[in-house]
């Protein structure tokens, strides 16, 4: 049965700041800290690579005192609504109805709710009474590739049939303002907001690149290196400095075995398809494809224009495959990173 991504949408939230904005902020939140810190803070922002990004909140809001309680509301409020429209997007652009959908799946991991995200999209858009739905609520960066795997393996075992996978992520509603350790920091300093939706079929009237194949890789005894610790103040950043070289040291068993399944190698994938994690780890992944003449310049543009947006980043980067000109026959090789530690994996052919 062939699975097919027919398109994808995104959305941004109204609030948006140029980095070099950001630094008079930078000044009042570390208002009282050593000088030489506060310089090695600004230059964290000024080297992350990210040009501009984009918050559910103001910079005045993030910034401030809010409680957890309050920060929470706002990326529930805001997540209905970003959610909502982004899917709306999406159905407009493949032409479909919100009755065409049977299964969704929401990714999240930056905020609490209950009932779901998915729960509100029902009631909003009026989807099928007998709809499935799958909230992802704890898979971090890597859970939108593990949203499209999941609707990949449901679509497979039911023939024509449509889903939706819809990634929602406020990083700046996680920022912890009394917190001035290098994991709150350097999150605040590539992270943004931002939603996007995927859909996909195994309907025969449906176009799109071809999901050929889809794998989760799992770092054994890694689960410190990223995540969220539930504190008092809301959802504190866990982010260990050895993930980049965690990272290269696995990404051998994560590439190549995966291809090899396939008859392929890294030589035949036509586009790579990354999460933009960092600027450390986009280095990483273009010292080690650069040389095989596999760029990933769509992966550093998406970084540099909306930073880090969790789980929705890579389906940004999708987006810009999807809507380019692809030969017949490309194949793309799509991989995210997240808590556990994971990679996830997606072969697409054009």
């Amino acid at each position: 049965m062939s699975v097919k991504i027919k398109t994808i949408a995104k959305l941004l939230p109204r609030y948006s700041r140029k980095t070099e904005e950001i630094i008079p902020f930078l000044d009042s939140w570390l208002s009282g800290q050593d000088e030489r810190f506060i310089r090695k803070v600004k230059k964290i922002f000024e080297n992350a690579g990210v040009d501009q990004r984009y918050s559910i909140m103001s910079p005045e809001e993030v910034f401030s005192n809010l409680t957890f309680e309050e920060r929470n509301n706002i990326y529930v409020r805001e997540g209905i609504n970003l959610a909502t429209e982004c899917l709306k997007k999406a159905l407009k652009k493949a032409t479909w109805l919100p009755e065409d959908l049977d299964y969704i799946i929401t990714v999240s991991c930056t905020g609490i709710m209950i009932p779901s995200l998915d729960a509100y999209l029902i009631n909003t858009l009026n989807l099928k009474q007998d709809i499935v739905r799958l909230p992802v609520t704890e898979m971090g960066c890597a859970a939108g590739v593990s949203g499209m795997i999941y609707a990949n393996n449901f679509l497979k075992a039911n023939p024509g049939k449509r889903a939706a996978v819809v990634a929602y992520e406020s990083p700046t509603a996680t920022f912890q303002v009394n917190d001035f350790s290098m994991a709150n920091i350097v999150s605040a300093a590539i992270f943004g907001d931002g939603v996007a939706c995927a859909l996909l079929s195994s309907h025969s009237d449906d176009e799109g690149p071809e999901i050929i194949a889809d794998e989760m890789y799992h770092f054994y005894n890694a689960e410190q290196m990223m995540g969220f610790k539930l504190v008092n103040s809301g959802l504190q950043m866990v982010l260990d400095v050895a993930v980049p070289d965690t990272i290269e040291s696995h990404f051998p068993d994560i590439i190549h075995p995966f291809l090899a399944k396939h008859e392929l190698t890294i030589d035949d994938i036509d586009h790579l398809i990354f999460h933009p994690g960092g600027k450390k780890i986009v280095q990483l992944v273009d010292d080690l494809f650069g040389k095989l003449d596999k760029n990933i310049e769509d992966t550093k543009a998406v970084l540099r224009l909306f930073g880090n947006m969790s789980s929705a980043t890579v389906m940004y980067v999708l987006e810009r495959f999807i809507e380019g000109e692809q030969k017949a026959g490309d194949l793309g090789l799509m991989l995210s990173f997240g808590p556990g530690f994971s990679a996830q994996r997606i072969l697409l052919k054009w």
